[in-house]
């Protein structure tokens, strides 16, 4: 009785109506309690940062400044209507029956030659007819398509001098070949990012968002490079003007969020500029010079070394005047690396260390002041950090590019990305204010927008220009989706079943199409798992079943090598294609790429890999996004397979899942 006073208490005036008698059916009032506390279901439950935003249009004050422009879409073929549509045939009135006689079936009847000549005319006429609707038709598509035409609609269809100078050109004709096409974001990019920045102008602000695959790289890479060029003299005369004590002072700076990609961006980009000559750094690997900076005879080392050893401190000091100026200009980094170098080698080891301590837990700090205490209360001095000097400068830097933007802005990377934006925006004496505009052309790429990311730019870059390709947030259109089902087993075995049924595949049309002896080429696969430890247990059991694989995790030991050669094979190259005995042989040489969403961001595949396993349930849309888009990338075919459980606990959320594959899909 005390618990239900108790409880009138809580709910207040109103509820003395329920009695003793009704007490005991609790979930009554626990329902009432619940229904009060339940939150609009019209609300989602995933947080902004892995929403995709339904609309790039901007909002608030971008509204007024800002400016959305989406790429036309390619017209669908359609097949011309026969030229009889819709006529209906003519009847022909047939002449009464004769009979017939055994003299008049003897004598063989004649067509009559003005028959022959009627359908003959007949068949012209309705040939002529045909093509004269054709041509009539479409030119009245095309005239129609002129008077609706916008100027989004206004695009360069083909790669040409002007805009793009005759030596980018020979080099991007060099990589692609002379019959490419411009892609929707690349036409646009060429359309408004060519234009040159006359003075007292405002800088460009301009968002690239178009599916993977798409090219994003070439549609910012271009402009970059050219105005580097362009402007090459009269940054040579800035850098003599500004103070030049530290060795680098690069242009431009392209920020992403692995090194990986910037190895390859970095590669990329130099050979879109080798007939240029421009100078491109990539931060992420070691970029020793090729030539010895000094010509020591043996003798003058260990006279060296001798002073070394008579010293008392025993270190051998390398002179800082080794460390000479690298003229560059596009530099390619992670925004931490980039930070580094900015502000020197250690400059946040000493805060990293704070934060390590305050993860140490209260009871166990305490324990240790009351033994200092006991002790005296003698403690340790507080331990120094060694910051080495900055060796890069930023007064010189007219171009930053966020490749990624979405994750660059994730709350993971934010802090270090705006950063460092504050840093070139104070270093070329530019303050920010609550809408940032910042004093260098400022570009942004992704292939998929968060709902956090468009509020952020509309709250922070009202006025950027947001160029989008029609099928954003869409996967390729030669990438075709698979969703098959877990057999109840070792899903390990099931995964390894359906990598030999794919080169099974390959087999079958290898003995239809080959013209002679020859290995079977074996397609590459690309296998995504959601945590580190499934990744090395996956890798772990196709090794013992004869499938050589690479597994990657963020922690790998061959990330630390300095270069992408651990994804050889794998990453697309302009090189030869390796050949050789065992390079087919899935038991010799690496088949199988099993990682996490460590590689599902930029990076371009070889177009051997045209499989893609995402073997544990996407989290969300935007990584399904990248880690299918690995395959099937500019124009090739591919096939993305979903692993998920067809019947029992799970295969309710499997079938959410392959609705939100299909919508993403059309």
């Amino acid at each position: 009785m005390a618990s239900l006073l108790a409880l009138r208490q809580v709910l207040g005036p109103g509820s003395s109506e329920i009695t003793s008698s009704q007490f005991h059916t609790s979930s009554i009032v626990l329902a009432q309690l619940r229904r009060k506390s339940k939150k609009p279901s019209g609300k989602p439950s995933s947080p902004p940062r892995t929403r995709l935003a339904k609309s790039l249009e901007p909002t608030g004050k971008a509204k007024r400044l800002g400016k959305l422009e989406i790429a036309p879409s390619r017209p669908e073929f359609k097949r011309d209507p026969v030229p009889h549509e819709g006529i209906a045939p003519q009847q022909r009135e047939s002449p009464p029956r004769r009979k017939t006689t055994s003299e008049s079936r003897s004598i063989p009847k004649r067509r009559a030659p003005t028959d022959d000549a009627d359908a003959e005319t007949q068949v012209k006429n309705w040939a002529i007819k045909a093509h004269s609707e054709r041509v009539d038709r479409r030119k009245a598509l095309a005239s129609s398509t002129a008077h609706s035409t916008s100027s989004s609609q206004d695009l360069p269809t083909r790669f040409s001098s002007p805009p793009l100078m005759p030596g980018l050109l020979q080099s991007l004709q060099e990589t692609l070949g002379k019959e490419a096409r411009p892609t929707a974001i690349q036409a646009s990019s060429m359309k408004h990012l060519f234009k040159e920045h006359v003075e007292g102008e405002k800088y460009k602000e301009f968002l690239l968002a178009s599916e993977t695959g798409s090219g994003k790289s070439i549609a910012y890479l271009l402009p970059v490079l050219q105005d580097l060029k362009c402007t090459e003299h009269e940054q040579s005369n800035a850098v003599a003007h500004h103070s030049s004590r530290k060795p680098l002072n690069p242009r431009a700076l392209v920020l992403a969020p692995t090194h990986e990609l910037t190895r390859q961006l970095a590669s990329f980009a130099k050979s879109l500029s080798h007939v240029i000559k421009l100078r491109v750094m990539c931060a992420s690997k070691a970029n020793t010079p090729s030539t010895a900076k000094s010509s020591g005879t043996a003798s003058k080392m260990k006279g060296k070394f001798g002073e070394v050893g008579a010293a008392s401190d025993a270190e051998f000091v390398i002179s800082k005047s080794s460390r000479g100026s690298r003229p560059v200009d596009l530099l390619l980094g992670t925004p931490n690396k980039l930070l580094e170098m900015e502000r020197g080698r250690g400059w946040n080891w000493e805060e990293r260390a704070r934060e390590r301590a305050m993860r140490i837990g209260k009871a166990k700090s305490e324990d240790h002041e009351d033994v200092k205490e006991e002790d005296g209360g003698n403690t340790e001095p507080p331990r120094e950090f060694w910051v080495d000097e900055p060796e890069m400068g930023l007064q010189n830097v007219q171009w930053v590019v966020v490749d990624e933007a979405d994750v660059l802005f994730d709350p993971d990377f934010q802090e270090s990305t705006r950063m460092l934006l504050a840093d070139i925006a104070a270093a070329r004496e530019a303050t920010t204010t609550q809408s940032i505009s910042y004093p260098f052309n400022f570009l942004l790429t992704s292939a998929t927008i968060p709902t956090s990311l468009a509020t952020y730019l509309s709250n922070y870059h009202p006025s950027l220009t947001r160029l989008a390709s029609p099928r954003l947030h869409h996967l390729p259109p030669t990438l075709r989706t698979e969703h098959t089902s877990w057999t109840g087993g070792n899903k390990s075995a099931d995964i390894e079943r359906r990598i030999r049924r794919v080169w099974a595949e390959d087999a079958l049309v290898h003995s239809k199409t080959a013209t002679g002896p020859g290995p079977i080429k074996l397609s590459k696969l690309l296998v995504f798992c959601n945590k580190r430890s499934k990744v090395e247990q996956l890798a772990a059991f196709l090794d013992g079943r004869g499938i050589k694989c690479v597994a990657l995790t963020g922690g790998a030991e061959a990330r630390k090598r300095g270069s992408n050669h651990h994804l050889d094979g794998f990453l697309k190259t302009g090189g030869p294609v390796p050949t050789g005995p065992g390079v087919c042989d899935p038991a010799q040489t690496p088949h199988v790429l099993v990682t996490t969403s460590l590689l599902s961001r930029g990076l371009d595949f070889s177009p051997m890999i045209k499989h893609v396993f995402i073997v544990d349930e996407p989290r969300n849309m935007i990584d399904f996004l990248h880690r299918a888009g690995r395959a099937g990338r500019a124009g090739e075919a591919g096939k993305v397979v979903v692993f998920g459980r067809a019947k029992g606990r799970g295969s309710g959320r499997t079938e959410e899942v392959k609705q939100r594959v299909k919508a993403v899909a059309g």
